[in-house]
């Protein structure tokens, strides 16, 4: 019998690296409020609240910047943890919506807690692939774009955003992994929902990505903010 490697001890590395990486896993944490992520995708009226919270905490009264962020926020957070582990191991935990449960936090991304880590059973990148993209961005993207009326195309450059977002932290933080990403990466983004999303070149040999998408999160709408690294409004020389 083949040893699981995506195990409770790896996770943890994991969520070592930074807030969107982390996840809980066995007994279910003190505090309660967790929900079934699949329940997130599909009953509107709970996403719909949740994205009533999120745009009280933002401070802006439209819906459609709050339903974007909360969807890049999201996304960045199951590729951290899905990418992490690829990194760390080889291997890619299976997070699919009915398995992986969520609540909101006071402050700061969904905290997500994985009850019984197992395995994708293919290689990283279908891997990778399948858990995220398939099981995952799909069917929120389809969610968010119900409740709230934001553009495919936006959801589309934000699954990608958030998949180089978590590859810059992650080589930032784990620049020695045994597993490489950045090919992983390249690989994720000429596949769907990301292929045609923005344009992405190698900075260095070993290094990150850079990445410049077609369209905007609408973050800049938030009172106070700006835009992001990757934003196709900034002027070219000054995407990251």
């Amino acid at each position: 019998m083949v040893t699981a490697v995506i195990t409770p001890a790896v996770l943890a590395r994991g969520s070592g690296i930074g807030p969107y990486f982390a996840v809980t896993t066995g007994a279910r944490p003190v505090g309660g409020g967790f929900r079934p992520l699949a329940e997130l995708y599909g009953d509107s009226d709970v996403l719909a609240e949740c994205l009533r919270v999120v745009s009280g905490r933002l401070g802006t009264d439209q819906p459609r910047v709050a339903a974007s962020t909360l969807h890049l926020g999201t996304a960045s957070r199951l590729w951290s943890i899905a990418l992490a582990c690829a990194a760390l191991t080889g291997r890619v935990p299976d997070l699919g919506p009915d398995r992986l449960w969520w609540r909101l936090p006071a402050s700061g991304p969904l905290d997500l807690w994985l009850p019984d880590p197992r395995e994708v059973d293919q290689e990283p990148l279908p891997a990778l692939h399948h858990t995220v993209a398939v099981q995952n961005l799909a069917p929120w993207a389809e969610a968010v774009r119900r409740v709230s009326g934001v553009s495919p195309h936006t959801l589309g450059g934000n699954a990608a955003s958030a998949l180089i977002g978590a590859h810059r932290v992650l080589l930032a933080r784990e620049p020695h992994a045994p597993y490489a990403a950045v090919p992983l990466v390249r690989g994720l983004l000429d596949r769907p929902p990301l292929a045609g999303t923005g344009t992405c070149r190698t900075t260095t040999p070993d290094g990150p990505l850079a990445f410049r998408r077609r369209n905007c999160c609408l973050y800049y709408r938030v009172p106070g903010a700006g835009t992001c690294g990757d934003c196709v409004l900034n002027p070219k020389e000054k995407t990251s």
